[in-house]
């Protein structure tokens, strides 16, 4: 097994999620809160890897960080790599009124996570789960859960899906391959 990983994050709702998804697959994660720089980049791989390499200087060992972003299709993308701002400023309502007079809800929800030694060295893995944009608010959940219906979810947002969302989710898809990288003898 891998030394214990250590997700810098500020978001306990996050690191429950990961913290249970890797669990499942034998790898040992400690939460550090720490606020990292939100560079302005067009890619989650870029905004990942800058805040990958400023927490690999604070934290002894293997660390991870995530990105994620709620990319709409009717909208070109946006919210996309900015979604945490939009999120902060908008709120799901507001992204329900921008949506309000479309038919078109496809959207796509993705994750990447940035994984980085302290030797400087980083590694990004993605997934994205596509959905659409729910009509209104449905279930409990955190951040875009209420709005976001993956299309394997027969038709419940993330809100709805309870620990489910778990099994279901970009987030789960991104860990896996990470988990994959890190069971096969990645650093």
């Amino acid at each position: 097994m891998a030394r214990e990983l250590t997700f810098v994050t500020s978001n306990r709702h996050k690191f429950a999620e990961v913290h249970a998804i890797l669990a499942d697959r034998g790898i040992s994660v400690a939460m550090r809160s720490m606020e990292l720089r939100e560079v302005q980049a067009d890619t989650l791989e870029e905004i990942a890897t800058e805040k990958v390499r400023e927490a690999s200087v604070a934290v002894d060992g293997p660390v991870i960080v995530e990105d994620t972003g709620l990319f709409i299709d009717v909208l070109r993308g946006f919210p996309g790599p900015y979604s945490a701002y939009v999120f902060r400023t908008l709120g799901n309502q507001g992204i329900l009124r921008l949506l309000e007079e479309t038919a078109d809800r496809r959207a796509t929800f993705k994750s990447v996570f940035a994984y980085g030694d302290p030797d400087g060295s980083v590694e990004c893995f993605g997934a994205g789960a596509p959905g659409t944009i729910a009509l209104t608010c449905r279930g409990e959940g955190w951040g875009y859960d209420p709005i976001f219906t993956p299309d394997n979810a027969s038709g419940r947002t993330y809100g709805e899906l309870g620990d489910d969302k778990n099994r279901l989710s970009h987030r789960r898809a991104a860990l896996d391959k990470l988990a994959g990288w890190v069971q096969a003898g990645g650093r």
